[in-house]
């Protein structure tokens, strides 16, 4: 085995690892309370070399050293940093300005409901008032994001054809009265949210609901946080690393091919 190869091809796959984490962002850059994703590199457990079925050697191994196996994905990880906030003037847009999601009931195709949290506050209201997202599933009101409950009680509802105001705990107010409150709660650890489709997320077995101190902001929208020039610049890392990979496997690959075709028939 000639450990360069494998060394080197190990180094090619992390890196497409790393463009492929990296081309969904620049691929969501746009999508509205998106978060940046990125990769690190672990080098694989060092492994004990030794020689073996020497008859020059009294003793049956003699140690050569450690020798390492190349590199692998470390983690996927996620920046929840807060994204810039777009000005749409859209009553039913909303922004969280601080820690906090907003809980939303989704329904998925076979018809089954669960809890999912999400930053993108572009809402809107249907013909009956319920305030959804523009997926049509319906956000939950306070008691419902709290209490991690859907149901018709846990809407968010308003008069369609009335002015709507909110206010920054995320309090609806129709003709100077409270209609309804938007649920935003958040999370004691963010390790526990899992990834759903492109800006939803999960919660995994473990995770620890807490209440949010995050601010509601009308009328804006939160932007993805992905910096397009930064993803470009990696991306040029990424690119140079794998074509160093690969040079390594040509000069090994000629390396060997002499010795196998030249040095051989000496």
């Amino acid at each position: 085995m000639v450990k360069g190869l494998y060394t080197a091809y190990t180094g090619m796959v992390e890196e497409m690892r790393r463009m492929d984490v990296m081309t969904n962002n620049l691929a969501n850059a746009s999508t509205t309370g998106y978060k940046k994703e990125g990769a690190v590199n672990q080098s694989f457990d060092d492994q004990l070399a030794i020689k073996i079925k020497d008859t020059s050697e009294i003793l049956p191994a003699k140690r050569l050293g450690t020798v390492n196996l190349g590199v692998k994905v470390g983690e996927t990880y996620r920046d929840f940093s807060q994204g810039s906030f777009s000005v749409t003037d859209n009553p039913y847009d909303v922004a969280l300005d601080g820690e906090g999601f907003f809980a939303i009931e989704f329904r998925s195709k076979t018809g089954e409901s669960s809890i999912k949290y999400t930053r993108d506050g572009a809402f809107t209201v249907n013909n009956e008032g319920y305030l959804m997202t523009k997926d049509g599933d319906f956000v939950l009101n306070a008691n419902g994001a709290a209490n991690t409950v859907g149901g018709e009680a846990n809407y968010v509802r308003v008069n369609p054809n009335r002015d709507v105001t909110i206010d920054s705990a995320g309090i609806v107010y129709q003709d100077n009265e409270a209609v309804a409150q938007i649920g935003v709660v958040d999370f004691e650890d963010y390790n526990y949210l899992e990834k759903y489709g492109e800006n939803l997320f999960d919660v995994v077995p473990g995770g620890q609901l807490i209440a949010s101190d995050a601010r509601v902001e009308q009328g804006c929208l939160e932007m993805s946080n992905v910096n397009i020039v930064t993803e470009m610049v990696d991306m040029i890392t990424i690119t140079r690393a794998y074509e160093a990979n690969q040079k390594i496997i040509t000069t090994i690959d000629t390396t060997l091919d002499k010795a196998v075709n030249t040095v051989g028939k000496v």
